[in-house]
Parts: structure tokens; sequence; C-alpha cells
């Protein structure tokens, strides 16, 4: 039987895999959690913006910025990123594509004609508070699905801030309180926005009165019946009911700040957010140190070296690791398979299939290379701990992945690594070759990348937005066999590359260490 999303990959182990009589360490399953995310200091400060549809959210930032709100349209289920730059500019990034698509960054120009939906949109504007902070617009949280909530607490995590917008006539679902559950549990700072519903700010409903007009049940404290009755702020019950409802499922947030939107200007929001960046880059400023130790001088490898089957363990050690990832992304495509064949069926149909699709494949690439870094750093400290006769310091390690990489050109199993694997019209996977390629696929950039190894990125083409959106192609039954198909293939492209990068890491970190024992010192 062919290996494909709902078979997965072979679930066995080679007990001569396992690395540990060649002193290797040996780590066990991969984490209960594995989109936890690690956030670099030198992430840049951004405000990601979230909320369902209908809650005037595109206004909260347009207004926040200073600009009409047409300029920060964008089309559907693609991200706006908002940076600062002396001259305005907007660009879309395209998976498919090494170069982004540029146009007009006034409110009536026309977006460019693209086969496809972008991942992100770039706009730069010459506003003074995106000096402090960019801002991340995201698709409304009633489209996003398991894996856009994914997608969306990678980028909150990474950025540092949410501003989460409601409308008054709107109340939190499940999911979304869900989401800022996950998002409470890390250093994020939330900010809530209320704007006015369809019909203004909700008024609290009258007390029940007899007969006679006399209150029935009045609060021990309220006034006698007939006497003064103080006014009821419409504004401030209506934030105090959902502070409540918020405050029932995630009590973390109990000081978050809420901010009612009664006008176009809202200075106390724009105060707080300048105030959260201010502390925020100074505490991530200073949790690294400009020149991390080790990073210059001699650093002699252990007094007594290791045995000449080091390197074997090396070697079972990425492989068995390897092993690992490719079984978790094969779990989660068979997941992926079972999610899209229920909304063709039951939700979004055919012509909602590519975005729906493409979503899910930009989350399992985060997931892969989420995966892929982690092992990597994990088997990078394992073997220069052996050689160094210990754990090294950051500025070693650092110098260690910089000769890595610098080493992985040098052999054919390592040229290209910067490429995307591209789903197509016909159920097959086509390689796209460079850096560019890459960066098109990220909703959120974030810092320059300084990992070993590349990101892995998966993407549909523009040819499979165009065919399932065709009137001509509406049939459910088709589109779950190709579905079915396009993951298959998937899953097989995936682990090859991930076989291939681990062998290129492995090839390259040999290089090094080996050279390190030759010479009695680090020569990076």
């Amino acid at each position: 039987m062919k290996p494909g999303p709902l078979s997965g990959v072979d679930m066995t182990d080679d007990p001569s895999d396992h690395p540990d009589a060649a002193g290797l360490p040996s780590h066990g399953p991969l984490p209960a959690h594995p989109w936890a995310v690690e956030v670099d200091p030198d992430e840049p400060l951004a405000v990601v913006a979230a909320g369902p549809a209908g809650a005037a959210r595109r206004e909260v930032l347009a207004a926040l910025l200073g600009v009409p709100s047409g300029m920060l349209a964008t089309p559907a289920g693609s991200c706006l990123l908002v940076r600062h730059a002396r001259v305005a500019t907007r660009a879309a990034y395209v998976p498919g594509y090494r170069q982004p698509h540029s146009y007009g960054a006034d409110q009536a120009a026309a977006g460019p004609a693209l086969a496809r939906a972008p991942r992100r949109v770039e706009l730069s504007l010459p506003e003074p508070l995106l000096r402090h902070f960019a801002v991340l617009d995201t698709p409304d949280t009633d489209t996003l699905g398991v894996a856009g909530g994914r997608i969306l607490l990678d980028a909150v995590v990474r950025a540092g801030a949410l501003l989460f917008v409601i409308g008054a006539d709107q109340t939190f679902t499940a999911a979304e309180l869900h989401l800022i559950a996950e998002v409470a549990r890390s250093r994020v700072r939330v900010f809530f926005v209320v704007t006015p519903g369809a019909g203004g700010w909700a008024a609290t409903e009258p007390a029940a009165t007899d007969d006679t007009g006399v209150a029935l049940a009045s609060p021990p404290d309220a006034p006698p019946a007939g006497g003064p009755v103080d006014p009821v702020d419409p504004v401030a019950v209506t934030v105090a009911a959902h502070r409540a409802t918020l405050l029932s499922a995630v009590p973390e947030l109990a000081e978050a700040d809420w901010y009612p939107v009664h006008r176009a200007e809202h200075p106390a929001l724009r105060r707080a957010l300048v105030g959260w960046s201010a502390i925020e880059g100074l505490r991530r400023a200073s949790s690294r140190p400009p020149v991390p130790p080790g990073a210059h001088g001699r650093v002699p490898v252990a007094p007594e070296p290791p045995g000449d089957d080091w390197a074997d363990g090396l070697a079972r050690q990425s492989r068995l690791r390897a092993r690992g990832i490719r079984q978790q992304l094969a779990l989660e495509l068979a997941n992926i398979h079972l999610r899209a064949v229920q909304e063709i069926v039951f939700g979004v149909g055919c012509a909602g299939l590519p975005q729906l699709l493409d979503r899910e494949l930009e989350a399992l690439s985060l997931l892969a290379t989420e995966q892929q870094d982690r092992v990597v750093r994990e088997i990078l400290d394992g073997a220069t701990a052996r050689i160094f006769g210990g754990p090294v310091a950051e500025g070693v390690r650092q110098r260690i992945g910089a000769a890595v990489r610098w080493g992985l050109a040098d052999h054919p199993s390592g040229q290209e690594l910067d490429r995307v694997l591209l789903v197509t019209g016909t159920a097959g996977v086509a390689v796209l070759p460079g850096a560019g390629a890459l960066d098109a696929l990220l909703g959120h950039p974030g810092a320059p990348r300084t990992e070993v190894l590349p990101r892995i990125g998966v993407a549909l083409s523009g040819g499979c937005w165009q065919h399932w959106r065709s009137p001509g192609n509406d049939d459910p039954n088709a589109a779950r066999s190709w579905v079915q198909r396009a993951l298959r293939e998937v899953e097989l492209e995936l682990s090859r590359e991930v076989s291939r990068r681990f062998e290129a890491f492995r090839l390259a970190l040999d290089a090094v260490l080996t050279d390190a024992l030759d010479h009695g010192i680090l020569l990076a």
C-alpha cells in the first residue's frame, strides 16, 4: 500500500538506530504542545489585530493610523502588515512567486490581478506610531478554523501584543475564548476594544415592575421607588458584560485593558500601545547581551576526546530524530485530510477548498519548521557537548551554527534548501527554489532567520485556486479524491525533504566537529 495521509510513514523503529551507545543524548517523544513558540528577542514588536467580522476592526485601525479605511483593504484570507517608511508603498506576497507584486498605496489603487490570494500584503506608511511597533491585521476569527487559530497564535506570541476588537452586539465564541486562553498562557499583552453594534450601544433592560409601577426586587443599595434614579451608562454596561464573559473563561486576563471606541479618535488606546512597546522593547533588548559569551577566542576540545564511534552515533541520532518528525507530520496530514473532507461535504464546499487547504498547509509549514529547528538545536547541543567536554556557551553555539550553514552548500544534498513545495491543480507537487519564494509564504515574517536550516514551506499554486473556484468543478466527490491524492504527494515530498535536510545537516556538522578534533580547537 502506498503511504498516504491516512496511512502515515513506517512507525517501526530499528534498535540499531538508537544513539545511546554512542554517547549522544536520547530524547523522548515530541512535546504535547507542538505549536509552542520560542520568541527570539530580535523579533520586531508588533500589535496583532483580531476579532470577528462586523466589529469594525478595519475602521479602528484606520483611525489609529490616521488613514482612510480603504487603504487597509486586503483580499479575503490575507494578512495585512503595516510598517513605517518615509514613502507609502504597498505590495502583495503571493506563494508561487519570488518577487512581491507592487501596486499603489492610495485608497483608489486597484490591486494586481493575481491567480490566487496573497499570504500577506505589506503597507508602508509615514505614520509616527509605526516607529514604535508594526500592525498586523489578520482574517476574521470566525473564518480561521483550527489551522488559522494556530497561525494567529504563532504571530501573536512572536509579535508581543494582541488587539482584540469586538462589537457591542457580539459575543465571544468558544473558539475565540480558547484562542485568547492560549494567548494568556504566554507573555503577551492583550488589549480589548469594544465598538458600537449595528444598533449602537446596548442599553440595560428596565427593572421589572408590578401593576402599580413599583419595582419588584430592587437591590439593597438601590434608591427607593419614586426617588432619583442614576442614569445608566450603556457603554459601561456593555463593556462590563463583555469583560465578565471573558473572565468567566479566562480569569488570567483580569488585568487586561478595555477600551470602548466612542469616536474616530481614541488617544487612550494609542497611549497604552506606545507605553507597552516601550516596556516590551526594553525587556527584549535586555534579555540577550550584545555579544554573547564565547563569541570570540579559542575553544579547546575535551581533554579526553570521544572515540571514533561518535560520528556513527551522530548519524544514528540524526536518522532517528528525522523519522520522528516524519511520523508527526504524517499524523498531522491525516488530521488535515479529515478536516478538509468535512468542510467539503458540510462546510465551505469546493469553492472554499483552496483557501481552507492553503491555510492548513501554512500551519503545517509552521509545525514542520518548529520541529526541525528544535531537533537540530538538540542534536547540535548534544554533539558539541561530547566534543568539547560539556555544554558550550551561546556564542560558541552560534559560531558552530554559522559554520554548519556555510558547510551545507559544500554537499550536494545541502544545495538549494531554500525551496517551496507547491501543490498543483493535478494533485502533484512542484518545487520552486529561492529565498524569495519562501518569504512569500509568510503571513508574519518577523525577524531575519538565524537557525541552521531554512524554513519548510508548503502552499497551493494559483492553478489550484482557479480550478476549484470554477463553477464547472463543483463536484464534492472529485474534490475529496483530489485532496486525498494531493495530501499523499505532500506527505511523500515532505518525507524526502526532511530526510534530505537532516542528512545535509549531519554531514556539515560532522565536518565542523571533525576539524575541531583534528586541530584541538574550534576553527569557526
